[in-house]
This record gives C-alpha cells, sequence and structure tokens, in this order.
C-alpha cells in the first residue's frame, strides 16, 4: 500500500522523507525512500501518542463496559487517557513547519500515523480536534497534502490542507490494519 501512494506521486519534485521512529512507519517509508532516492529521516515528533490502553481496548462506546477503564475517561474531550489533543497538534504542526523551513524549494513526504494526521488535518481545517476516532477520515497509506498560506503580516506560519487521496484504497478491502499509514 506504501508502494503504490509513492508512485502515485511519481513526478513531483519531493526532496525529503520524514518518518515516526516506530516500525511501522518506518517500513511504510521505505517504498517512499526506494522510489524517491531520499534518505529516512526519523522524526520523533510524528509518532503516535502513548495512551493508558495501549492496543488493549478499541475505544467506543464498549469501553465504559470495562470498570478498569473508567479512571481513564474523565474527559473524553482531551483525552484524559493518554497525550493531550492540543499537544499532539503542537509537536506534529512544530515538526511540519520546520519540515517546511528545510524543504528547500521541494516537497516533503512525513509519514506518520493516524491520530496525529488527525490532528493536524482537524487543526488546519478549523474543526475541534476532539472527535469520534471511528470517523476519522484517514485511511491506510492515505495522502494529506498540506500547503503554506501565504502569511497576513508577523506570527507564525499557517498550514491549509490542499488535498486528501487514496491511492491505495483498492488495496484496503485485504488489508491488515496493524497501524502502519
Amino acid at each position: 500500500m506504501a508502494a503504490v501512494s509513492a508512485e502515485s506521486l511519481a513526478g513531483r519534485d519531493i526532496t525529503a522523507l520524514y518518518a515516526s521512529p516506530l516500525q511501522r512507519a518506518q517500513e511504510s517509508a521505505a517504498p517512499w525512500s526506494e522510489r524517491f532516492g531520499l534518505p529516512i529521516t526519523t522524526e520523533p515528533r510524528i509518532i503516535e501518542p502513548t495512551n493508558a490502553f495501549e492496543g488493549s481496548v478499541k475505544m467506543g462506546p464498549k469501553v465504559i463496559l470495562k470498570p478498569s477503564s473508567w479512571k481513564y475517561l474523565v474527559n473524553p474531550f482531551a483525552p484524559s487517557w493518554g497525550e493531550a489533543f492540543t499537544s499532539v497538534e503542537a509537536r506534529m504542526l512544530a515538526a511540519i513547519d520546520d519540515a517546511w523551513a528545510a524543504a528547500d524549494g521541494g516537497e516533503v513526504v512525513m509519514v506518520s500515523h493516524q491520530m496525529p494526521i488527525v490532528m493536524v488535518a482537524r487543526s488546519v481545517t478549523g474543526q475541534k480536534l476532539w472527535h469520534d476516532p471511528r470517523k476519522r477520515r484517514c485511511s491506510l497509506s492515505s495522502i494529506t497534502t498540506l500547503a503554506l498560506r501565504e502569511p497576513q503580516g508577523p506570527g507564525p506560519r499557517v498550514f491549509v490542507e490542499v488535498d486528501y487521496q487514496e491511492p491505495a484504497k483498492a488495496l484496503l478491502a485485504d488489508s491488515i490494519d496493524t497501524g502502519a499509514v
């Protein structure tokens, strides 16, 4: 799936490749590295957040049926079971900003994980960060494209979403989601 996504951007001026330090992101970055002849730069800020459940519980209505989970469900808008949405948003946008500043005119690919990508997409489109995880728009090996909006004065750079695509969508039916994006 990652190879199909990388091939979908053939001909683009990709000049840098970043990936989360987690193995599945590094593996998903490998086809991009091969396709564009770029080294993979490990970027710890684009890692998925840790949480109290760490894969032991699927989030959703059934989580409240487990009394051992209740202590983590104090504030689903934050979330209280792991890294705050605003923290994920801030570190992802900082990594994106730094990658843009170092890009030297080309495009950058960043291989991350669903939740951090969703935080960025929701942030740059002006949506609230808290959401129902079952309704996320971010499938395996999807591509969310950002561009720099021309600054309207002093202050931090502002990014906007300009495209979302699922080049490997045809392969989704036969895939097993183990977290790679």
